[in-house]
């Protein structure tokens, strides 16, 4: 079967179930997006490691990786083999000694983990076909929706001085969701 390789478009708050996350991965040669909702946890790791957050402490997937580079295991691949009853299956495709390992995982730990290791994120026309959406090249709506950002929140009146106090504050606490917002307001007003 051949493989379809996904990059991360997005991760945005689900509306569709409570304390849920959509991650987003889109098609590196296309134009289908596959949503997955995630669990708080997991995209709270996902988001870590696409902003270059850097945690007081190792978080689950960082010990695992450090884990896997003590005993010489590289993650090749991760593949998004199966979707069953609205769920996302996935493999670490690992290496070790010239052995090809596979190891069952669910799909948000394996893309934590991909990015993690730099490693690719793939999937079948299957599972593309079944459980992907196609968005017209001239349509960038769920981008677009998931960059719109509420003009008035709690960070808003408060300066950019009072702003990094309270971004490294978050970050001291593990409190990695709100050290995410808190750079994003940070951002836009650089903006």
């Amino acid at each position: 079967m051949q493989k379809i390789e996904l990059k991360i478009v997005g991760l945005s708050y689900s509306h569709s179930q409570s304390s849920a996350y959509a991650l987003i991965l889109g098609e590196v040669n296309g134009n289908r997006r596959l949503p997955i909702i995630v669990g708080g946890l997991e995209a709270q790791a996902i988001a870590i490691e696409v902003e270059k957050l850097k945690p007081a402490r190792p978080l689950t997937h960082d010990l695992f990786k450090t884990f896997a580079e003590t005993f010489d295991i590289e993650i090749r691949e991760v593949i998004i083999n199966k979707f069953h009853e609205g769920i996302f299956y996935s493999i670490l495709v690992c290496e070790k000694n010239g052995n090809i390992i596979e190891i069952d995982s669910r799909t948000s730990d394996a893309v934590a983990i991909a990015l993690r290791f730099n490693s690719p994120i793939y999937t079948y026309e299957s599972i593309m076909s079944v459980g992907g959406i196609v968005l017209d090249p001239e349509d960038e709506t769920i981008e677009r929706q998931m960059d719109t950002e509420v003009e008035e929140n709690e960070f808003s009146v408060l300066s950019n001085s009072e702003l990094d106090g309270l971004l490294l504050k978050s970050i001291e606490k593990e409190d990695y969701e709100r050290a995410s917002e808190i750079r994003d307001e940070i951002e836009k007003r650089k903006k």
